[in-house]
Formats: C-alpha cells, sequence, structure tokens
C-alpha cells in the first residue's frame, strides 16, 4: 500500500482518451486552450495526446504540437500514449516527460486495440524500454494494465492474470504502472481487492487508478482505490472518453467529479474545482452535441461548502 498521507493526483486525459472517442476534430486552438485553463486551475499531469498513425486517429494528429506547448507550462508532467515502438521513438523525440503504454489483460481486446497478443505486447513493451534506455532519455515508462476488470469481448478476466502481467513488466524494469477498468465492469470490492494483491507485487510503482462510469459505479471505485492507497487517478473532464476497441464502453470519470470527492473530504490535490467547472462550459461548448457526462456540473459546488485547494 501506498503511504497515507501522500497527495492525490488528478492525470487529465480528456485530450487522448476523451477526443480519440469523438468522431469530430477539436482545433488545435481549443486543445491548447484546454490545456492552459487546465493548468490554470491546478492540474499538473495533462495527458495531451497520442502518437499514433493519422490516418486511423485523425482527432489527435496534432498531439507533437500539443506536447511542444505543454512543457512551456511550469511543473506540468506532460504525458502521450503510445502504441508501439515507432510512436515511442516519436515521444522520446518530443521530449514528452511520460509515455502510458497500454497492454490489456484480455487476449481477446489486446488483438483488437493492438492486433498483438498481451504477451507480444510486453516483448514490445522491453524493445521500448531499451530504446528509452539507449537515447539516454529521461521519459518514464507507465503501462496501463486495460480491461483488468473485464473486457466486453472476453467477459471475465482472471486476477492471476492481470498480476502475471504486472510482474512481467515490472521484470522489464518500466517505472510504473495502473490498473484500468476499461469497460465499466468493476465494483468496489473487486477495485479492493485486485489493487491489494497488486501492492503486494509492485509497491509504489502500482501508481494509478483508471475508472470509467459506464455503469454508475466510477466514482465508488475511486473511493475504493483511495480506501488501499491509490494516490493518483486519471479523469476526463466532462465525463467524455472510452475505446473504440471496446463496445459499450463509455464515459471516464469526470475530472470536475473527482477533484469535488477529494476536496469534500479534505484530501490534498491543490486543485480549483470551480475552474474545473468553468473549463467543463467551455469543452461542452466545443463539443456541442456530444454525450456528456459527470454530475457536479448539474448543480455546481454548495453554497454552504467552500471547496479547498
Amino acid at each position: 500500500m501506498t503511504a497515507p498521507n501522500r497527495p492525490v493526483v488528478i492525470r487529465e486525459v480528456g485530450l487522448r482518451d476523451g477526443l480519440q472517442s469523438i468522431a469530430r476534430t477539436l482545433p488545435t486552438a481549443h486543445k491548447l486552450a484546454w490545456i492552459r485553463d487546465a493548468h490554470a486551475a491546478g492540474l499538473r499531469e495533462i495527458e495531451v495526446g497520442s502518437y499514433v498513425p493519422p490516418r486511423l486517429l485523425p482527432q489527435l494528429a496534432d498531439t507533437a504540437e500539443l506536447v511542444a506547448y505543454a512543457k512551456t507550462l511550469p511543473g506540468l508532467v506532460v504525458s502521450v500514449l503510445v502504441p508501439n515502438l515507432k510512436g515511442a521513438q516519436r515521444a522520446i523525440e518530443s521530449g514528452a516527460h511520460s509515455m502510458l503504454l497500454p497492454l490489456s489483460a484480455s487476449r481477446a481486446h489486446s488483438l483488437a486495440n493492438l492486433r498483438k497478443t498481451p504477451d507480444e505486447v510486453v516483448a514490445e513493451i522491453a524493445a521500448i524500454r531499451a530504446e528509452r534506455d539507449a537515447a539516454g532519455s529521461s521519459c518514464l515508462l507507465e503501462v496501463g494494465i486495460s480491461t483488468a476488470f473485464g473486457c466486453t469481448i472476453r467477459g471475465r478476466v482472471e486476477p492471476d492474470e492481470v498480476l502475471r502481467l504486472l510482474r512481467a513488466v515490472l521484470d522489464i524494469g518500466v517505472d510504473r504502472v495502473g490498473l484500468a477498468d476499461t469497460v465499466g465492469f468493476a465494483d468496489p470490492k473487486a477495485v479492493r481487492d485486485l489493487f491489494e494483491r497488486g501492492f503486494a507485487i509492485a509497491g509504489d510503482k502500482l501508481a494509478c487508478g483508471h475508472f470509467h462510469d459506464t455503469r454508475g459505479l466510477g466514482m465508488a471505485n475511486v473511493f475504493a482505490a483511495w480506501q488501499v492507497g491509490v494516490r493518483r487517478f486519471d479523469a476526463c473532464l466532462a465525463g467524455i472518453g472510452g475505446c473504440p476497441h471496446a463496445p459499450g464502453a463509455s464515459g471516464n470519470v469526470a475530472t470536475e467529479d473527482v477533484a469535488w470527492l477529494f476536496a469534500s473530504m479534505g484530501e490534498p490535490a491543490g486543485l480549483d474545482v470551480g475552474a474545473l467547472l468553468a473549463l467543463r462550459a467551455r469543452v461542452a461548448q466545443w463539443l456541442e452535441g456530444e454525450t456528456l457526462h459527470g454530475t457536479l456540473w448539474r448543480t455546481g459546488l454548495p453554497k454552504t461548502m467552500r471547496a479547498p485547494a
């Protein structure tokens, strides 16, 4: 388990996980404003995009420009998702601070998403680590184990398989690992059990929880993970996002809702919840007509309470 007094960190993933699931391409100027305002609201880690071929995800074709801008903001950890060695090379060249490497615990999802088995992905992650080290790069390698709590294609994913893959990437020497409920199948008990077992193997290298609110349990799962020591979470403004290869996996937990959860409990996260709500309103305008999620925006902050920073 992680130290209980560690501050909460929320990584905003809307610019990648959110926008990859929306057909329209948001103008780069809007994305830059998103990054700027998220940073001004106190977010200090943002996943700004992904180095994937533009023909596959034209929505993310301007990732290099976003990385360059985000690196100018003080104290901001700039993260990108990379699906393969070529993408990792681009991330290293761009000077991104962290790259997220997806590894699905479901063989069926892995084949649909990356056209590789999980063990083939592990082998490619080893090659990426070697490439990073040979380049003398300080870019952190973080593996996100997706479908860790179930898969819409396969159904049940065995916890032992998730833990086997966790050990495999730690043996390679990655810097940190996260567990992702890619399709919203998790419940608080499953979250508590799997993270407890994961901490016994990985310690503080198990460093992120990624939850979807597809079936209404996203916030409960965030809280369950926090109770067992998780202090870093992915979230997306307006609760957008999902995996193109996971049918029905809609809706990340909303950044503004997660921020309020911890603010209301007096847990330090350094976020201005009101500023996040204002940014959510701008994102809603930019994505007019798209299905958005989340709860806090409907009522706003309670007048009887002042959200701690």
